[in-house]
């Protein structure tokens, strides 16, 4: 296995210049780039930290370089970042890490939750001993500096009381955390392997919250 020694000098300068020109022959004129400068590193660093953050939610994996552009009005054929994961499905926890030109941000909790998933999620946070530990974990990351964010209902959620305590969670249809860096050496240096665990390590428990009381989706992904 090739250790992760930080991604390649030209990676932001790729994704600088995708974002400019987002088409195919960008794309072949500046895929050896990508390759070594960008994927190669991505799979690097995911193959290190997998033995730690896998067990218990899967594999890691790079996700494809192009855009699923089939019910979307951008046309635009590539990705303008690289994105990383370690998660046994979608929605039940994740460990995130991607690379773009504006540099390194990492990820973790529920990124999308289907409706057998959404209503294990309410149900989880009505209680008061599970909907209480999401609460207090979610509060331990944003004093770490991270964000919390996620697709939410306007109004209430069908069912519940408008005063129930925890009622601001229980309208998120995807709650998850985000913190990013700006394009810097580190980007460049095994030291991002580090800032990427450390950051993993801080989302771990918002994750197994996610992996015991929302888990895989039993309905087939659309």
């Amino acid at each position: 296995m090739t250790k992760f020694a930080g991604f390649g000098e030209y990676a932001v300068e790729f994704y600088d210049g995708l974002g400019a020109d987002n088409s195919k022959p960008y794309w072949e004129d500046h895929v050896a780039t990508y390759r070594s400068d960008v994927r190669a590193p991505m799979e690097a660093l995911l193959a290190e930290l997998t033995p730690e953050f896998g067990p218990g939610f899967g594999e890691g994996k790079v996700f494809r370089p192009y855009r699923d552009v089939r019910f979307s009005r951008d046309k635009t054929p590539y990705k303008t970042h690289c994105g990383g994961v370690v998660e046994q499905g979608r929605g039940g926890g994740a460990y995130y890490v991607e690379l773009s030109s504006a540099g390194l941000r990492v990820g973790g909790g529920c990124f999308h939750l289907q409706s057998d998933q959404l209503a294990r999620f309410r149900q989880a946070v009505d209680t008061d001993i599970h909907g209480k530990a999401l609460e207090g974990v979610l509060a331990e990351l944003r004093r770490a500096g991270w964000t919390i964010t996620g697709d939410a209902l306007k109004t209430k959620p069908r069912g519940y009381p408008v005063d129930h305590p925890r009622l601001e969670l229980l309208k998120h249809r995807s709650l998850y955390a985000i913190r990013a860096w700006d394009p810097d050496d580190t980007l460049h240096e095994r030291a991002c392997l580090d800032r990427v665990r450390k950051a993993w390590r801080q989302v771990r428990a918002f994750n197994e919250w996610a992996r015991d009381h929302v888990g895989v989706s039993e309905k087939p992904r659309r």
